[in-house]
């Protein structure tokens, strides 16, 4: 039995060690591609982490503590460079998937926290589309593609989603750069939700994912989940852009 412990104990370690050494990868795979992309990435992230550590060390000569303040300076050093990494990641990762079919429901499935996530509860076949979001702030609906189409969409499906979820909150946002003030740029798209008062509790989220599972999608083709693909590689970048932030 012992034994047993002993050789599960040493295969789970290697696992991780294993999950660690592909992160690591695929984040080093990340900054290459980003790199050649973006001439300021490096600059940037150097210039943070020099400007960060010389800062914390002259604080420190204050106190006549520089030496003491220094590895503190350089830990923050690099934090403030990965912090800089990852956002130039993610604006990379929205430039590239702006304006492309799904990009909207592809930046939906990637929200931090506890978000019910359908996409395509309703669309065309010119690949417009509504999808809907439960969390916190109630349900939010989300549309992209041609305004004059997907406003129509919307109203219909927050006409069907009022039905069951009674006095609950419903957003409507619309994902676009047009002239319309009621647009919201893909890249703000997370933000904008997140930002959202949050209006009911957790159980109650169970409940309204329960109650709008039984509404059938209606009126349109479905659309792919996410944007076209961009390649493996993009993925990966995807992947390290989150674990960056």
């Amino acid at each position: 039995m012992a034994k047993q412990d002993k050789a599960a104990k040493k295969a789970a370690a290697k696992e991780r060690r294993g999950a660690a050494l592909a992160r690591v990868k695929q984040i080093f795979e990340a900054f290459k591609m980003q790199r050649r992309e973006d001439k300021l990435l490096l600059p940037l992230m150097v210039g943070a982490f020099v400007g960060v550590a010389v800062v914390v060390f002259l604080l420190g000569m204050i106190w006549g503590l520089q030496w003491m303040f220094l590895p503190v300076g350089l830990a923050l050093g690099v934090l403030a460079a990965v912090i800089i990494f990852g956002r130039r990641v993610q604006a990379t990762v929205f430039s590239k998937a702006e304006g492309q079919p799904g990009a909207a429901g592809w930046a939906l499935d990637n929200l931090r926290g506890r978000w019910v996530v359908s996409q395509a509860v309703a669309g065309t076949s010119q690949l417009d589309a509504v999808h809907r979001v439960i969390g916190r702030p109630g349900v939010v609906l989300v549309g992209e593609g041609a305004p004059h189409r997907v406003k129509s969409l919307m109203a219909q499906e927050k006409k069907r989603v009022a039905r069951v979820v009674g006095e609950t909150p419903i957003y409507e946002i619309f994902v676009g750069n047009g002239d319309d003030e009621k647009q919201i740029p893909l890249r703000k798209l997370q933000t904008h939700i997140m930002k959202l008062p949050r209006n009911i509790g957790p159980n109650q989220i169970d409940s309204l994912e329960n109650r709008l599972a039984a509404l059938a999608s209606r009126g349109g083709n479905a659309m792919p989940k996410g944007p076209l693909p961009q390649g493996a590689k993009m993925r990966n970048v995807q992947r390290a852009a989150r674990r960056a932030k």
